[in-house]
């Protein structure tokens, strides 16, 4: 009865604080969760199992992991926001997968995503042919993101914060000696300058960090 009464309480406990946690680590939906997210909720889990499975090991065992895995998301958010290369490490990065009607057999190939994959996804886009498609981005979050001919072209960031994307310049079949000249006009000489900064309609549009505005 008494570890009855034990367990009834940590559970009630444990709810109020994983909930907590989960409000403090930011609102997300299922499908944009982060690996080290993914990994989080799986350790909480895991921890807070072992809480109730062992009524005679001290709380504190318990609540001690959960709090240092939220520091350790938190840390790690805070580099992801600062860092484009931690980000896409951590997060991915978009893949362009169909190009122009053509399907980019490397790109599947790197991302391990077979044609049954891709066609599923695209009839629950009620596009009914790969030749329909000027492009289709794999987005982080493993959702297909497509756009048909005549639609408005998807527009992909050449800097995001202070970063040159090359794989995004080789798209657009420019590259970065053409991007810095291109700065250069509008009085940019660092990268490390710009927020971001995007290619459209044949001109470069760009936007400066704060500290130099």
């Amino acid at each position: 009865m008494h570890d009855l009464v034990i367990i009834g309480y940590r559970t009630v406990f444990l709810y109020a604080l994983i909930v907590l946690i989960l409000r403090l680590m930011g609102k997300r939906e299922v499908g944009e969760l982060s690996v080290i997210d993914i990994v989080v909720f799986v350790i909480i889990a895991e921890v807070a199992a072992f809480a109730l499975d062992s009524p005679d090991v001290k709380l504190i065992n318990s609540i001690f992991p959960m709090l240092i895995l939220l520091v350790i998301q938190f840390v790690s958010s805070f580099i992801s926001l600062k860092n484009k290369k931690f980000r896409d490490i951590v997060d991915g990065d978009t893949t362009i997968l169909i190009q122009d009607g053509k399907i980019l057999e490397e790109e599947m190939r790197k991302q391990r995503y077979n044609l049954d994959d891709l066609f599923q996804q695209l009839r629950e886009q009620q596009v009914g042919s790969v030749f329909e498609v000027a492009y289709a981005y794999l987005e982080p979050s493993g959702n297909l993101s497509v756009f048909k001919y005549g639609e408005t072209a998807p527009v992909l960031p050449l800097i995001s914060d202070g970063d040159i994307d090359h794989r995004h310049l080789k798209i657009y079949e420019k590259t970065e000696e053409w991007l810095l000249a291109e700065l250069r006009k509008k009085g940019i000489e660092d990268p490390q300058q710009v927020f971001y900064c995007s290619y459209e309609n044949g001109e470069l549009k760009v936007q400066l960090k704060q500290d130099y505005l």
